[in-house]
């Protein structure tokens, strides 16, 4: 897709070098409290299997400063802090540590992920992965990389010749979360579950899983990864992002082009639960 003008695209291409930098500085010092995880004070949220710690707090605090300080009139997003309205039209969508749960039980299935909205649509997506050292990136028409690597999914894989990541949280029925598996599994697909629904988007963009389904995600957690798995050539659901719909959850369901409209069919969806 094109951006509308060239003023548009430098604006742009300052924030996707800006996004970059923030997500290997955030990996860096996630990473580091990683290693000191036993050091961390832990606290529940909604319950016991939804955890927060200081790092979260803190590589979410970096990242704000990095964009406050350079793009003041932005708007800010963030699972740990909230949500600061700008005036520039863009709007950063932040998860310091997506998988915190993976993260505090020295698990390395977790990220940073960050994203930049325009006009409704996800136009950046940084995911690091700091365990394994890697960074998947992409901005709205220029395409998806691993580590500098151009991403492009193959439309030969399918549900029955790949794995599917399946997603699911306390806002979800346990039976719907079941009904996914069985569903898939009944199509003759497999699927995996990491933890962390950020990076196993990511790992869609990167041919690594051929889907993801989650019944309910908040804008955090999915929308680095959709703007990954577009610019790598697959589709995903539309998130909705107006006014106060943003800070509440959503389906979220990306696939490549060869298991998209599959996994779409077999999606339970919450209104049956």
């Amino acid at each position: 897709m094109i951006i509308s003008s060239t003023e548009d695209t430098i604006d742009l291409d300052k924030r996707f070098q800006l996004a970059q930098e923030m997500a290997e500085e955030a990996g860096a010092l996630a990473l580091d409290y990683f290693q000191r995880r036993h050091e961390l004070m832990i606290e529940t949220k909604r319950d016991l299997h939804d955890v927060v710690s200081i790092a979260d707090r803190n590589v979410e605090d970096l990242i704000r400063k990095r964009i406050s300080a350079s793009f003041p009139d932005d708007g800010i997003l963030g699972e740990e802090h909230g949500y600061e309205e700008g005036t520039s039209g863009y709007t950063w969508v932040v998860d310091p540590i997506d998988g915190t749960a993976p993260f505090l039980n020295g698990l390395s299935s977790w990220c940073v992920s960050i994203a930049l909205l325009h006009d409704g649509e996800p136009v950046i997506g940084v995911i690091k992965a700091p365990c394994d050292n890697e960074t998947f990136a992409a901005m709205k028409g220029k395409g998806a990389t691993l580590d500098g690597q151009s991403l492009e999914l193959d439309p030969e894989r399918t549900l029955q010749n790949g794995l599917t990541g399946i997603g699911g949280n306390s806002h979800v029925p346990p039976a719907m979360i079941g009904a996914s598996i069985t569903s898939l599994l009944e199509a003759g697909g497999n699927f995996v579950r990491t933890g962390s629904g950020a990076l196993m988007l990511a790992h869609v963009a990167a041919g690594r899983l051929v889907g993801y389904y989650e019944p309910y995600m908040h804008a955090w957690d999915c929308l680095a990864g959709y703007c990954l798995v577009k610019e790598a050539g697959g589709e995903h659901l539309r998130f909705p992002v107006e006014g106060e719909t943003i800070r509440k959850g959503s389906p979220v369901l990306a696939a490549g082009p060869g298991a998209f409209r599959d996994l779409e069919e077999l999606a339970p969806r919450i209104e049956n639960f």
